[in-house]
């Protein structure tokens, strides 16, 4: 059964223009996976007006009705923290989980699974963009991304593996060139996008099996690729044109509407077909739309539009090479690889300028994919099936002799691997290629036609992991998501979503939601007359006597003899004097009280202290595919799947790590999204790899383990919690649905509102309150634990621009109001206000009574013109709302405006901001690349803290835990540091996390708790 599995691989150049994938048969045959029939995909993504996202050559066709929802080149827009098309905005992570999906799509269509996968990024890559990446695998449903270094065994997962060591793979595996162990060579990968140069130097075999090749140098162009040779032979086609036909060519460089930008398209298409015909041969004709006679391109007109682009190209590998310290002719060759490296011109600039003759092949666009196979060797036919990635045992130790037998088949292997073809790499895989017991293998798999198939968990490690995809029927659909971020992978995630409800399936797993306990008496348990300040022990008296002896001369009288004799009249005024001071007294009492409880500090300074390990909870056996956490108030939830596919939780006491109990869940799924703690229980969700994809929300009872109730849900529906309730935005049947927390029992449903033309997409957020937005957050902001307080209320926007507010527990409407927003139109709810920032230039700030609906709203702010728009609106004190004003996409230009209910709002500058988090009125602003930053502003924008390295997130309105480095699904280190937001004083620099999936972390305001290789760990910061 294995062995029908085992060999099987799948390589992928993720490239900027267009994206290659190799496929591998167990014999070590290779080919080219053909997408639509083609060997390259294109990488161009077309976002549909009703959410679905399409990649390749439908997306390239789609893109000639409606041009603005067109991304042609997704990898360029990585840094950005989104990218609009048409009326969406879309997370570069989604874009790439397209791409990404048509491919695993494709591949399940020839094999029948998804076979393990070795996906390339470019060497300059940090961390943050090849987090990026892992989401992308995540959305498209793939396994989570695992690195491989020469430090250690990758773990199981799709591998991401650089290009340029995979292109010198290539060189030395398959075309057999040799390069001496110290030796290096250059990779010139010249794509449709970029340009990217690198020097890798051969290490030698490392430890773990895999060739040592790493990057010593790396550069290149960003802006330069073939797209630049393009345009310039477009340049040259007007030059031809232009003269003969003005207004067609005004037309065609200018286009004005639909059919303009359909004719430009098309231009530019056929330049590139003649520019690749061009490599070939010496003329090729030119269709320019509109134009009865062909344009005629030679080989000189391309190698005139192209040579001062290449002799940027030149200068930028002789420095690459400078900077690795070595001169040309001490390279042991120069490969050069991507589509645009096959211009005769490129490699004769590059011989004549370097001394070196370079290598180049037919289809430069395939040695980069084939390359990344070699990541995943064939098992060699002596290898024994449970030999694992470790440096060999000397012979006659005790490892040595604990070895199976050469040949040994695992159980229910049938027989080991086939041999591999010649000059093919033999070295052994790191890790066992199947767990017995696994699902059978489908026809497919074994060389019969067949249909796709689920076939084995994702997080079964080596060639046998594969995951479920999508319907092979529906091509080019794909994940779409409302928000990014950074997935447990899971998490992560384009943005988390800002309130425990379900995300998409890329969010990350730090988003999992948890709480700590209140530092303060909630508003229901505060007494209605705050308790005079007697000692904790002590009793208040029944009528308090007088706190001082009366004044004057004790009265004259001898013991036993007669007393002074008063009337009953001064006896009586003399009582009720001493009982209007005692009430005085008590009065004041209580007024003290009450004012001291009114004013006091309700967020103190936490006392941060270094962090002090507390427990490390185990996990599975081998390293866990994914892993998951979640905190509430003491206690911590922790989530990794297990063998056999379902996801087994285990609750502990946060602050200890004892375990309270462990179970699994009672269904199975290919992989998990995510964890969300709610008071009384704990929701589990299976990952969905589209939008239309069921998956299964699974209640476990928070006291027991034992699971409650599971229901389907689709990829994009979202669910939204209280302590009784679980309300499921039903996107399919186009409605809101109540269930019973307890049971999951339809206790209510509402269809949506719809639109004159029968329209019923929608909107839904929660009521925020005081208390949970003084909680615990997300690192968006949005608070984990959403139903303190009064919480209970949620803001639906319809199709037909009306909103109208649902009571979570019994569905009723308590307010509703037409013509408010759109779908797309930045809305928040809080307490008892509504405020709505429409999406587009010119935009005003409107503020809506929760309580008076049918009132007029207030206008807050208008923007002082079209340029501006509005993102990342948030509420920020009482009747008091912040946004982020971008002018003309500027991000450079980025302000804040703060606006108050009969106050002049108030503006100030914050450079590439993307993300508020509200602390009261107090304002946390991050901005979102790979250097990220966070900056605390006070209610008049005057800096707290400002440009704080790394990603700051709440852990109450008074406190902030600040991580060095935005979150990540790799296993690395997060040095933290605590934060008093009353002033944005540094408390404490608490130390490092060491080598923990940090995008799965978990807080309250005194523990963290994070999944690390193989077990949990917690953390203590500030004492109970």
């Amino acid at each position: 059964m294995a062995g029908q599995h085992e060999g099987f691989a799948l390589g992928v150049d993720l490239g900027t223009s267009n994206t290659v994938a190799v496929l591998r048969w167990p014999d070590g045959r290779t080919r080219p996976l053909l997408v639509d029939g083609q060997p390259i995909l294109p990488s161009g993504v077309y976002a549909d007006p009703d959410g679905g996202l399409h990649a390749g050559l439908d997306a390239r066709r789609l893109a000639q009705a409606d041009p603005a929802r067109y991304e042609p080149n997704p990898k360029r827009r990585i840094d950005e923290p989104t990218v609009r098309l048409g009326d969406r905005d879309v997370a570069p992570a989604e874009l790439l989980g397209a791409v990404l999906h048509v491919v695993g799509r494709t591949a399940v269509e020839a094999v029948g699974f998804l076979p393990p996968a070795v996906v390339t990024c470019p060497a300059a890559w940090d961390d943050s963009r090849r987090q990026v990446l892992g989401d992308a695998l995540m959305r498209a449903g793939w396994p989570q991304a695992a690195e491989h270094t020469l430090s250690g065994p990758t773990p199981p997962g799709t591998r991401l593996l650089r290009e340029p060591v995979a292109a010198a793979r290539y060189y030395t595996e398959v075309l057999r060139r040799p390069v001496p162990v110290g030796g290096a060579i250059a990779v010139f990968d010249f794509g449709g996008g970029t340009l990217d140069v690198a020097v890798v130097r051969n290490e030698g075999a490392d430890p773990w099996g895999d060739s040592g090749f790493t990057v010593i140098s790396c550069g290149g162009l960003p802006d330069l690729g073939g797209l630049d040779v393009d345009a310039a032979l477009v340049a040259r086609v007007g030059e031809l044109v232009a003269d003969r036909h003005p207004q067609r060519w005004a037309r065609l460089t200018a286009p004005a509407d639909a059919v303009g930008r359909r004719d430009a398209i098309a231009l530019w298409e056929a330049v590139r077909g003649a520019k690749e015909l061009l490599s070939r041969g010496s003329v090729a004709p030119v269709a320019v739309p509109g134009v009865a006679e062909p344009v005629r391109l030679t080989r000189e007109d391309v190698e005139h539009a192209a040579r001062p682009l290449l002799e940027r190209a030149v200068s930028a590998a002789r420095e690459v090479i400078a900077e690795a310290g070595l001169t040309p002719d001490r390279l042991a060759g120069l490969f050069l690889v991507g589509g645009s490296s096959r211009i005769p011109l490129v490699a004769r600039m590059l011989h004549a300028d370097l001394g070196i003759a370079p290598t180049v092949l037919e289809q430069p666009e395939l040695p980069v994919a084939e390359g990344a196979l070699t990541d995943l060797p064939l098992r060699r036919r002596d290898a024994s099936p449970y030999a694992v990635a470790a440096p060999a045992a000397p012979p006659g130790s005790p490892a040595a002799g604990a070895q199976q037998p050469p040949g040994a088949p695992a159980p229910g292997e049938a027989a080991p691997a086939a041999a591999p073809a010649p000059g093919t790499a033999t070295r052994p895989e790191g890790v066992p290629a199947f767990a017995p017991g696994s699902a059978p293998v489908p026809a497919a798999a074994a060389g019969a036609p067949g249909p796709a198939a689920t076939l084995l968990d994702a997080g079964v490690p080596g060639p046998g992991a594969g995951v479920t995809l999508p319907d092979a029927g529906t091509p080019g659909r794909t994940l779409v998501d409302a928000g990014p971020t950074l997935p447990g992978a899971p998490a992560p995630a384009g943005p988390p979503p800002s309130y425990p409800h379900v995300a998409p399936p890329h969010a990350p797993a730090s988003a999992a939601p948890g709480s700590p306990a209140p530092a303060y008496a909630p508003a229901s348990a505060v007494p209605a007359s705050p308790a005079p300040p007697y000692g904790p022990a002590s009793a208040a008296p029944a009528s308090p006597g007088p706190a001082y002896a009366p004044a004057g001369p004790a009265p004259a009288y001898a013991p036993g003899g007669p007393r002074p004799a008063f009337s009953g009249a001064r006896a009586g005024r003399r009582r009720a004097w001493w009982v209007a001071l005692g009430a005085v007294v008590a009065l004041a009492g209580v007024a003290t009280a009450a004012v001291l409880y009114l004013t006091r500090d309700r967020y103190p300074g936490l006392e941060f202290d270094s962090l002090t390990e507390v427990e490390r909870p185990a996990a599975g056996d081998e390293r866990p595919s994914g892993m998951w956490t979640a905190v509430l108030r003491d206690r911590a939830y922790l989530a990794f799947p297990g063998a056999d596919r379902r996801l087994v939780v285990t609750a502990v006491e946060a602050g200890t790590g004892k375990r309270l109990w462990r179970e699994p869940t009672g269904v199975t799924a290919a992989d998990w999204d995510r964890l969300v703690a709610v008071p009384g229980a704990v929701v589990a969700f299976a990952d969905a790899p589209g939008t239309s994809t069921p998956r299964d929300m699974v209640v476990l009872d928070g006291g027991s383990g034992t699971q409650r109730w599971s229901r389907p849900v689709r990829g994009d529906d979202e669910v939204y919690f209280t302590d009784r309730t679980a309300v499921l935005v039903d996107r399919t049947e186009k409605r809101v649905v109540g269930l019973d927390l307890r049971t999951g029992r339809e206790a209510w449903s509402r269809p949506n509102p719809r639109d004159q033309y029968d329209g019923a997409r929608t909107t839904v957020l929660p009521v925020h309150t005081d208390e949970a937005a003084a909680g615990p957050a997300y690192l968006d902001g949005g608070p984990r634990d959403p139903w303190q307080g009064e919480g209970r209320r949620l803001v639906q926007v319809g199709a037909d621009r009306s909103v109208r507010v649902l009571d979570m527990d019994s569905g009723g409407i308590v307010g509703q109001r037409g013509n408010v927003a759109d779908l797309d139109d930045l809305v928040v709810a809080h307490e008892d206000r509504l405020y709505v920032a429409a999406d587009e230039g010119g935009y005003q700030l409107l503020a809506y009574d929760l309580t008076a609906l049918s009132a007029e709203p207030v206008v807050l702010y208008r923007a002082p013109d079209e340029r501006r728009r509005p993102k990342a609106l948030v509420a920020c004190g009482e009747h008091r709302a912040c946004l982020l004003e971008v002018p003309d996409g500027k991000a450079e230009e980025t302000t804040v405006v703060a606006a108050a209910e009969g106050k002049a709002a108030k503006s100030w500058g914050a450079p590439d901001a993307t993300v508020l988090v509200p602390l009261g009125e107090r304002l946390l602003v991050r901005t979102g690349d790979s250097s990220a930053t966070s900056t605390l502003f006070d209610a008049t924008g005057t800096p707290l803290l400002r440009d704080r390295r790394g990603v700051a997130a709440r852990l109450d309105a008074g406190n902030l835990l600040v991580f060095d480095k935005p979150p990540s699904t790799f296993e690395d280190d997060r040095s933290l540091a605590g934060v008093w937001a009353e002033n944005g004083e540094v408390a404490a620099e608490l130390g490092q996390l060491p080598g923990v999936r940090s995008s799965s972390c978990s807080w309250n305001t005194r523990v963290i708790v994070c999944g690390a290789e193989k077990d949990f760990v917690i953390y203590r910061f500030a004492p109970d």
